[in-house]
């Protein structure tokens, strides 16, 4: 299912549900509302009866003068009736409109309380009742218990009610309706960046365009500046590769041509001509793939822990180099951690860490901390040192501090070049601890 499928129907479950209840809500509390309105008319109709009647001293009983000022209670099945009744149940008076028909009765006496409910009569037709009972003083003291009752057919307010929830759910639902529509354009309009960077991802892959265009909105540019960066990131690795081996092949050419010349020569006895080329080969072998290897940053590569890879690195130089019981004393925190590649820590420190065992007497110390956003990783020795003059020179391909001293002089090299990759910088100093060389990468950690 799609994103905007899987907002569509959230979002329309979440509209239903919202406005079922409010539909719910409101059909009660306009019922709540109308049965109040029966309640409050009814009062009035009894309070009108009240004032209609008199006690008659002679006979002993209650009566009504008529006409009474509501016309519905002289209209016969009008839906409105009144009635007294005595304290017993024995009716004492009752409506016109109530002629022919047998009222249900509610014969609580209790003096000055309302009551109202509903009651069906023997046909099973339901009526609004409200009831009040009075206690009648006569003129010698005596006292009259009655009771009067008002009732309202209920049909009338079944069919208002019925009409309101017509009317409400007709709106709700044509509401919904163009909720549902909105939610629709809203929809679409809000998803249309994230379709345009799919756009802009396929034109990338068909190679239309080089990167994703820059005028997203601020909740995904940091997304999109990430896929810009690991673009970037892995176009400069492709043209890296590529590079390396355009150089690999033309670096290849002399003592190719060197070696080639030797084979053919059937008079040359001697093999050591051939040695030259084959180091230089070799040299310039392992020079291009370390500068290939080194992968660089990307956005979206994890961190890898920096204590950890360092130990792994001196255990082997421990190895190779035990003959001069080298101590290597490692200041870095265990929650450390280097902002790129584990194979590009790997290059850096190693080389680093073999040009100090290379050099030192016997004690080689690796630090690393963060400082304003950097990680700074040092690098000292006890050794000679490297000359000021020779700091710039031995970053350089194929240059060495001292000539009579194996290796190819690429390491440091290496190290200059993938550290401009991470936009970062290498420096080489001189160790004030240790008296050897000192060597010091800062690399961005963001």
């Amino acid at each position: 299912m799609t994103l905007s499928r899987r907002l569509l129907l959230a979002a329309s479950i979440i509209l239903f549900v919202f406005l079922g209840l409010t539909g719910v809500v409101l059909d009660r509390a306009y019922k709540h509302s109308a049965e109040q309105a029966v309640h409050e008319r009814l009062r009035g109709q009894v309070f009108i009866m009240l004032a209609a009647a008199n006690f008659d001293e002679q006979q002993k009983r209650l009566q009504v003068d008529e006409p009474l000022p509501d016309p519905r209670l002289s209209s016969p099945q009008s839906g409105l009736y009144a009635g007294i009744y005595s304290s017993q149940g024995s009716l004492i008076w009752k409506s016109p409109s109530a002629l022919g028909l047998d009222l249900p009765l509610y014969t609580n006496d209790e003096i000055a309380q309302w009551h109202f409910q509903q009651l069906p009569d023997k046909r099973g037709v339901s009526f609004f009742s409200l009831s009040f009972a009075v206690a009648w003083e006569a003129a010698r003291g005596q006292q009259f218990r009655y009771i009067f009752q008002v009732l309202e057919d209920r049909d009338q307010f079944d069919r208002q009610v019925s009409l309101y929830r017509n009317e409400l759910w007709g709106w709700l639902l044509g509401v919904t309706v163009l909720l549902l529509l909105a939610q629709v354009v809203i929809l679409g309009w809000s998803l249309k960046p994230l379709r345009q960077v799919a756009n802009d991802l396929d034109r990338v892959k068909a190679g239309e365009a080089d990167r994703l265009q820059e005028d997203y909105p601020g909740e995904i540019r940091a997304l999109t500046a990430s896929i810009n960066t690991f673009i970037d990131s892995e176009r400069s690795q492709r043209d890296r590769y590529r590079n390396t081996l355009a150089d690999l092949a033309h670096s290849l050419k002399t003592p190719l041509a060197v070696l080639k010349a030797g084979i053919n020569d059937k008079d040359s006895t001697n093999d050591q001509s051939l040695h030259e080329p084959i180091d230089r080969m070799t040299q310039i072998v392992d020079y291009q793939l370390q500068r290939a290897s080194a992968a660089g940053r990307t956005s979206l590569g994890a961190t890898v822990p920096l204590r950890q890879n360092i130990e792994r690195l001196v255990n082997t130089l421990d190895k190779v180099h035990t003959g001069k019981g080298i101590r290597c004393d490692i200041n870095i925190a265990d929650d450390l951690e280097f902002p790129g590649e584990a194979g590009d820590l790997l290059e850096l420190a190693g080389n680093l860490l073999e040009n100090a065992y290379k050099w030192s007497q016997g004690r080689v110390r690796v630090t690393a901390s963060m400082a304003g956003g950097m990680l700074q990783i040092e690098v000292e020795d006890d050794g000679k040192g490297i000359d000021a003059t020779q700091r710039t020179a031995v970053l350089q391909r194929g240059r060495r501090a001292d000539e009579s001293v194996s290796g190819h002089g690429i390491g440091l090299s290496v190290v200059q070049e993938i550290v401009t990759v991470y936009g970062g910088s290498f420096s080489v100093g001189d160790s004030a601890d240790l008296g050897g060389a000192r060597m010091c990468i800062r690399i961005p950690f963001a």
